[in-house]
């Protein structure tokens, strides 16, 4: 199932989501703010025996469980076929959406846990979830929170689990990448959204894997009996209950994979950008003078949403969250992520979100159509924009034209703190030493126009250092 939208926006007209055509149980639609779900009679039955079960409400209340309501069936409009839903449900809306491939290892290790604890939770009532792709789960902030409310149905004796090989795709699959071989999962799952088989994770590994825990029986092993099933016209479904599957098998496997997921550790030490808040430059004079300068455009006004765009450990994404009713934290580093996130679930944040992304590369359109993952853009627009020691690094690292830069901002619709970095700054000369200089472009009078041409500047400060200038703008 694919996952819910932010919603904010009151249209007077309903919009489906974005691939939900492939769930044949129902689909989603969008109106006036709500999230609704129409029903077909088959998924209505197994939400009525899942909202009677005890761990729905559990997991409701524990806030890991999206809260759904079923409503009146006049909400929705008729099914492809003209007529009406057997059921509608109404969901809680998600701040902000993010994917998988926009996660740190933490964040995916903790929603593959919350996937085998809701299914053990599901188990003990007669249900079970019928798949286990890694975009039924959506966060707020540092909480992972399981959306998909059609994928519990009721357990059929003698049915294996049927989304086993899924989560080993979607989540246990990535987890050992990085963990064994410090690859990252993330440019894997945005070039494949279905995940990573098991043939290739295989091909990944080498034979002395074989020895790390979980490596033979759920990489190896699978690999052999998909390329031997595939052979055959077997039902693979049949063979299982003919050998006497039954629920406690299902169970075992599903404890041995807590296990398992629990022990992983990525154990990289350091990274590019991991150490910048013991090795930037500033002296103490000028960050307490950014981090004033921060706070009062924060505080000039309430803001719905805020991008912090490089965030490394979240310094300003705090401050925002000061006066904003959700932060998305995005930097390009991993591991940068991966700390901030840890911080972040230690401190039972609900209000900033860590992702993983390239301002000068970001999530673009993915799935059938490009319609099934949305752009970073189409999922939110940013009320307010932080930019802070970047503009050097998306300018002289990653080759954009400083005014396109500013432009792509400004598309944004939003209002803007942005620090320019001077070319006598010691940063950008360490850019610039291995480079030859042909950044005519890149200078504050420059910047000032193309500032001035797409934003009104509303206030300027240069920092005592000489080399670094914040401003406050608004969309002209």
């Amino acid at each position: 199932m694919r996952p819910l939208a932010s919603i904010e926006r009151t249209e007077n007209v309903w919009t489906a989501e974005p691939g939900s055509f492939r769930d044949r149980n129902g689909r989603v639609f969008y109106h006036a703010g709500r999230v609704l779900r129409g029903l077909s009679a088959g998924a209505l039955e197994s939400w009525q025996t899942l909202s009677a079960t005890r761990f729905f409400r559990r997991f409701t209340d524990e806030g890991t469980l999206v809260p759904t309501e079923q409503v009146d069936g006049a909400l929705a409009p008729p099914a492809a076929d003209g007529k009406a839903w057997a059921g509608v449900l109404q969901h809680a809306t998600i701040p902000f959406l993010s994917y998988p491939y926009e996660w740190s290892f933490g964040m995916l290790k903790d929603a593959a846990l919350l996937q085998l604890q809701l299914l053990l939770a599901a188990l003990d009532e007669g249900m079970i979830l019928k798949d286990s792709s890694a975009f039924n789960f959506q966060w707020r902030g540092a909480q992972p929170m399981f959306i998909d409310i059609p994928s519990f149905e009721r357990l059929v004796p003698g049915e294996p689990w049927v989304g086993y090989r899924q989560f080993c795709e979607m989540f246990l699959y990535p987890l050992f990448l990085q963990a064994y071989k410090d690859v990252a999962f993330q440019p894997w799952l945005r070039g494949s959204i279905d995940g990573i088989t098991p043939d290739s994770c295989w091909r990944l590994l080498s034979a002395r894997d074989l020895a790390r825990p979980g490596v033979l029986t759920h990489v190896y092993l699978q690999a052999a009996l998909q390329a031997r099933y595939a052979k055959t016209e077997r039902n693979v479904k049949r063979d299982l209950r003919a050998a006497g599957f039954n629920v406690e098998l299902i169970q075992a496997n599903a404890r041995r994979l807590t296990r398992l997921v629990q022990r992983l550790t990525w154990k990289r030490g350091q990274s590019q950008w991991s150490e910048y808040a013991r090795q930037h430059s500033y002296i103490a004079a000028d960050h307490a003078a950014k981090a004033a300068f921060v706070r009062d455009a924060v505080h000039s006004r309430r803001w719905r949403l805020v991008w912090d765009l490089g965030c490394n450990i979240g310094t300003f994404a705090r401050i925002a969250a000061e006066n904003a009713d959700y932060v998305v934290a995005m930097d390009v580093d991993p591991l940068v992520v991966d700390r901030l996130y840890a911080e972040l679930k230690r401190e039972n944040s609900r209000l900033i979100l860590p992702l993983v992304m390239n301002v000068a590369d970001p999530s673009p359109a993915l799935g059938w159509r490009c319609r099934e993952r949305k752009t970073v853009v189409e999922r939110g627009r940013p009320e307010l924009t932080l930019c802070l020691a970047l503009i050097h690094h998306v300018v002289l690292s990653a080759n954009i034209p400083l005014r396109e830069f500013i432009t792509w901002l400004a598309s944004l619709g939003t209002a803007l703190v942005i620090e320019f970095v001077a070319r006598d700054d010691p940063k950008v000369q360490t850019l610039l030493r291995n480079k030859r200089d042909e950044y005519v472009d890149y200078d504050r009078p420059q910047f000032e126009r193309c500032l001035a041409e797409a934003f009104t500047v509303a206030r300027r400060q240069a920092l005592a250092s000489g080399t670094r200038t914040l401003y406050y703008a608004l969309p002209s």
